[in-house]
């Protein structure tokens, strides 16, 4: 199909029916100028569709930087709700542990306080006796010894108390510091929430411009083409890359015999079926659409290691996943990507969020399968269908 870039504009071609379809065969020498005239407004026209493809070029550049800034941003709330959580954990754990402490100490008291009345009771009269007695040397010795023993006891648990009253001392300063920490992840998070929505809002704005300069189908349809374009000159630059270590990460079977057997990466529903024709020209779906809620996990298919972890045009913040013999799975559109380059990843394991990025308006995963550069049914590959969005 002929790019748009470089067909004639339909206000061109208008221009040049009105000129050439009213000027007389012998006037031609007189009306030079009209020709002069005609050229001058064919270069302005040009000039403003080159102004315009900038304008656009300029859109998405500033779109791209937009969705990738949000996304650090979700996958930063993300890692603030994991630290939250491991610190309500942790400090439930201290508290429980401060209440084991307080009961101990009560008990300590209890035992302690008894063994002092004791004491008194018994008083020195009992000691000074035994001492002054006339009874057997021996029987005294032991009755001696047990007094000893009782008070050595008795100061052992004294040191027992004022061990467990430093560890509370101890424990209690933690747990204030813990739930300081706590207050500020959360005071935090309101932050990078608030930046989040701001970065949404600029977002929709964008779109809107994009959508402006984009009205026609032919501009449409060029624009996907460019998409897919970019989309193969990444797969190409994976596939030149040198040979790497071979996948020892798992014991599992090669990607090739995992046909039919294979995780979806996400739960919802599909909304796009690989082969399907799009909204535009004559393209057709090379993937799956799975509809789904802001945020879902998005997860590996199987294990392999990432080659591509970025935005791209048409894609949004995509993950790219080399399983080996010139298979690689796809994951586009997504909120937030968990891996990077060169990460080795286990199949299920979490990978990314599903979002929006890429100028789409609905929440959705777009997903590939890919042998030797060329896309594969999904629907043949993973088992069954997607599961559905557990509702809230």
């Amino acid at each position: 199909m002929t790019d748009v870039r470089h067909a004639v504009p339909l206000p061109l071609l208008f221009l040049f029916s009105l000129f050439f379809g009213t000027l007389p065969m012998d006037g031609l020498a007189d009306n030079a100028d009209r020709l002069q005239q005609l050229r001058q407004q064919i270069h302005d026209l040009r000039s403003e569709l080159d102004s315009d493809r900038q304008r656009r070029q300029s859109l998405q550049s500033r779109l791209r930087n937009m969705e990738k800034r949000i996304g650090k941003t979700a996958a930063l709330l993300r890692e603030l709700d994991q630290q939250i959580h491991r610190q309500n954990r942790e400090l439930k754990t201290l508290q429980k542990k401060q209440k084991g402490l307080h009961g101990n100490l009560r008990q300590q008291h209890l035992a302690l306080a008894r063994q002092l009345r004791a004491a008194y009771t018994s008083g020195q009269q009992e000691y000074l006796k035994i001492l002054l007695s006339q009874q057997d040397p021996a029987a005294v010795a032991r009755i001696l010894t047990y007094y000893d023993y009782y008070n050595r006891a008795r100061l052992k648990e004294m040191q027992t108390i004022n061990t467990h009253l430093t560890e509370l001392t101890t424990l209690e300063k933690k747990i204030q510091q813990q739930t300081r920490q706590l207050e500020q992840n959360r005071t935090e998070r309101v932050n990078e929430r608030q930046q989040m929505e701001q970065g949404r809002s600029e977002r929709s704005q964008l779109l809107s411009q994009l959508k402006k300069d984009m009205r026609g189908k032919d501009q449409r349809l060029s624009q996907l083409l460019e998409d897919e374009k970019s989309l193969q000159r990444v797969l190409k630059r994976i596939a030149e890359r040198p040979p790497k270590a071979p996948m020892e990460l798992s014991e599992g079977k090669p990607f090739r015999q995992l046909r039919g057997k294979l995780i979806w990466p996400t739960a919802g529903r599909i909304t796009a079926n690989f082969g399907s024709r799009r909204k535009v020209g004559k393209l057709r779906w090379q993937g799956v659409r799975i509809r789904t809620r802001e945020g879902t996990g998005v997860h590996a298919i199987s294990h392999g290691q990432v080659a591509f972890s970025d935005w791209l045009r048409g894609f949004g913040l995509l993950t790219i996943i080399d399983h080996g013999d010139g298979y690689m799975s796809l994951y586009g559109g997504n909120q937030s990507l968990y891996k990077e380059v060169g990460d080795w990843v286990e199949a299920g394991e979490a990978i990314a969020a599903v979002g929006n990025s890429g100028g789409n308006e609905k929440y959705a995963l777009y997903f590939e399968i890919r042998h030797n550069g060329k896309p594969i049914n999904p629907l043949k590959w993973c088992r069954g269908k997607p599961k559905k969005v557990a509702s809230r």
